[in-house]
């Protein structure tokens, strides 16, 4: 049987707005595009999609022929609609969403300047609050592993009800945390004794242990999760389950379209993987293609690899480590 993964947290509506005219400035250490007021711009492209961190994720995993359910509140304003019909299409299993006239979908607009950065303008729709109890929690005891990953308001609060049902069921689970779970380092850290897999990048991997490298970080991580993974954008990733450490570079050197996704899919590229009792290394290869896919095409979907694409070698090695007290 499939392995059933649920994935919980918002949806969006996503609109990618791309024009000539968003080309990027540096000064100092920051980098931006100039949208001058009073003045008319030209844009090349008008793009509709979905996204959200957690449908974004359940994507990759129904692409990749698991039993893939996705849970939240949503409700009746055209950017839900358009939020369940894009998973519906897809095959993930919506029947736990909650559809409420109260609730609605989050809705960005995204510039994408001529690099393939972007800048999102964000609005979060409305949710249910602190009351995670609204959500139907009995689906996480029909799960093997549960994602769930940027909870909008009070995410901390929700985070710890959804953990606290995991944990009295047994499901695994995988946290890729958003900005909202980071917000409070220390709280977050309290929560990770039932996460069975942590990713993060480098940035926010320092907010929650010490270190100076990708490898000093995700190490330090062990004390708090058995399988952590920690990337550094084109500097490669680092992930390890106490037994193994691996270390890969760039799957590819592709031109960059977009962005948007590129976190989503490589973690819920691993989870797919990792899910099935494949390999570490096997699981970083495939994690790193889905995110090198992703970027080539404009929206967090829309390149998420399907079901026995092929692979090719990328730079990876492989280690075993020490045992502990050794």
């Amino acid at each position: 049987m499939a392995v059933k993964i649920l994935a919980i947290g918002k949806g969006t509506q996503d609109v990618f707005l791309r024009s000539n005219e968003f080309d990027p400035h540096t000064r100092g250490k920051k980098v931006f595009t100039e949208l001058p007021l009073g003045i008319k711009m030209e844009v090349e492209d008008v793009i509709f999609s979905t996204g959200g961190n957690a449908t974004n994720v359940a994507t990759t995993f129904a692409r990749q022929g698991l039993d893939s359910r996705y849970m939240w509140a949503l409700g009746n304003d055209s950017a839900s609609q358009a939020v369940i019909a894009a998973l519906d299409a897809e095959g993930v299993d919506t029947r736990d969403v909650l559809i409420d006239d109260r609730m609605q979908a989050g809705y960005s607009v995204i510039l994408i300047a001529t690099n393939g950065e972007r800048t999102i303008l964000n609005h979060r729709g409305r949710t249910f609050g602190k009351d995670a109890s609204r959500l139907n929690l009995q689906a996480i005891s029909q799960a093997d592993w549960i994602y769930p990953t940027s909870l909008a308001d009070n995410s901390l609060t929700v985070l710890r009800v959804i953990l606290d049902e995991a944990e009295r069921v047994g499901a695994k689970v995988m946290l890729n945390p958003a900005g909202p779970e980071l917000a409070d380092p220390e709280k977050l850290k309290g929560l990770l004794d039932t996460v069975d897999v942590l990713c993060t990048n480098k940035e926010e991997m320092q907010k929650l242990v010490a270190g100076e490298t990708i490898e000093e970080l995700a190490l330090r991580a062990l004390h708090y999760c058995p399988t952590v993974i920690v990337s550094d954008g084109p500097n490669g990733v680092v992930a390890t389950d106490g037994k193994t450490l691996v270390r890969a570079g760039m799957y590819e050197d592709v031109p960059v379209v977009d962005r948007t996704g590129a976190g989503d899919a490589f973690a819920s590229g691993f989870l797919s993987q990792w899910a099935q009792g494949k390999s570490l290394k096997d699981s970083i290869i495939f994690a790193s293609a889905n995110s090198t896919s992703v970027v080539t095409k404009i929206g967090a979907k829309d390149g998420i690899l399907h079901k026995g694409v092929k692979l090719h070698a990328m730079p990876i090695t492989e280690k075993q480590l020490p045992k502990r007290g050794e």
